[in-house]
């Protein structure tokens, strides 16, 4: 796994529900489908109450992983426990785990309570606990009352919820969501992601959820591992992932970002700098970083954490307050705007030719207006605001 040139993140701020113990432990574990390795020796530990979200693009083996922990699929090597217990020899209706399916699953020609109370039946529970339980469960993803109606009487969003409630109702130790938001439309996806972080921090239970989106699983899990091509490439609180990323992979997959290699010309205690042939003025930073002096290096800085200022003909680089002058900024070009209501994407164009990203927030109704097209222009950033990869 690569590693980051720096490593200053702060520590993570305490989840209360989330306890110190491993509920689940993944143990070198390794799936092969003939000649295809979908997951490559994985060792990961998951806190009981957490809600962690594997995290990356397709075929990645993040859905292998989840399957193989509910036990639709075997590993080819290392071994998964839950609670301490190896569970291989155990079937997937005799694990304490249960399983939102990406398309839901729900049972088109079944009343909403029948399908939420379908496992319990299976399992040959009395029919009035079936019915307080299911009661319960429908209340706590808030379909009290929808008990009698038909799948097709729902709209995508309580459909969502009455698959929740099916896997709820079983009282798991671990749910598993496998892509659960990917087919509701945008404005749904947002409302189901609080619901969803509500309910987690309500039963109190562990949530582990699959998704290639990384909005998603920045705006719910308290932790995330990304994976790529079968292993894991970080595990990290969502905020560590987007603000210390510890390789291009990881800082171009999680959020928007602009690159940029260099060679690391200065490395101090308290300060480093970087020469990145794209750029105009040196990369500066306020603090030192683990690379040896000379070698290749890559810049990452977020499209948000850069500032742009008008340039008028003669006028100096505007100077960073926390940068020495001529260093942190660089001239360009407004080569296309893009509004999308609460901030405006700029593409500039540098004047070594590369093209970049900026997003600035638009405060008020006329702060689309201050830029555009082919305006010349400053960009300038901080000096804690670029993050520096050795890989």
């Amino acid at each position: 796994m690569s590693e980051a040139v720096v490593s200053n993140a702060p520590a993570p701020k305490p989840t209360p529900h989330v306890k110190d113990n491993a509920i689940i432990r993944f143990e070198g574990v390794t799936k092969r489908f003939d000649r295809v390795m979908a997951v490559d020796n994985v060792t990961l530990d998951i806190r009981e109450g957490e809600f962690f979200a594997l995290l990356g693009p397709s075929g990645c083996g993040k859905t292998t992983l989840l399957r193989m922990l509910a036990g639709f699929e075997t590993p080819t090597e290392g071994r998964i426990l839950i609670d301490g217990k190896d569970v291989a020899d155990l079937p997937p209706n005799k694990r304490p785990v249960n399983m939102v399916f990406q398309s839901y699953a729900v049972f088109p020609h079944m009343k909403v309570a029948d399908n939420v109370g379908y496992g319990l039946k299976m399992d040959r529970v009395p029919g009035e606990e079936i019915k307080t339980r299911v009661a319960e469960a429908l209340e706590l993803v808030k379909l009290g009352g929808y008990g009698d109606r038909m799948p097709d009487q729902l709209s995508g969003g309580q459909r969502q919820r009455v698959a929740l409630a099916r896997a709820l109702v079983k009282r798991p130790r671990v749910l598993l969501l496998d892509e659960p938001l990917s087919a509701l439309d945008a404005k749904l996806r947002d409302q189901m992601r609080s619901e969803l972080t509500s309910l987690q921090e309500k039963v109190g239970i562990t949530f582990i959820m699959v998704t290639h989106d990384q909005d998603e699983a920045l705006a719910i899990a308290t932790r995330c591992a990304v994976m790529n091509r079968g292993v894991l490439a970080q595990v990290a609180t969502p905020a560590d992932l987007y603000e210390f990323p510890n390789s291009r992979f990881v800082a171009d997959f999680v959020g928007s970002v602009n690159l940029f290699e260099g060679v690391l010309e200065r490395d101090e205690q308290n300060e480093a700098q970087v020469r990145c042939p794209e750029i105009s003025s040196p990369v500066y930073l306020d603090h030192g970083v683990t690379g040896a002096r000379g070698s290749t290096v890559w810049v990452a800085l977020r499209p948000e954490k850069i500032e742009m200022h008008k340039r008028k003909n003669g006028e100096t680089a505007p100077k960073m307050e926390d940068a020495p002058a001529g260093a942190n900024v660089a001239a360009g070009i407004v080569r296309d705007i893009v509004y999308l209501g609460s901030e405006t994407n700029y593409e500039i164009e540098l004047e070594s030719g590369r093209r970049i990203k900026t997003f600035r927030s638009n405060l008020t109704r006329y702060d689309q207006e201050d830029f555009t097209w082919d305006e010349p222009v400053w960009l300038a950033w901080h000096a804690c605001s670029p993050a520096v990869l050795l890989s």
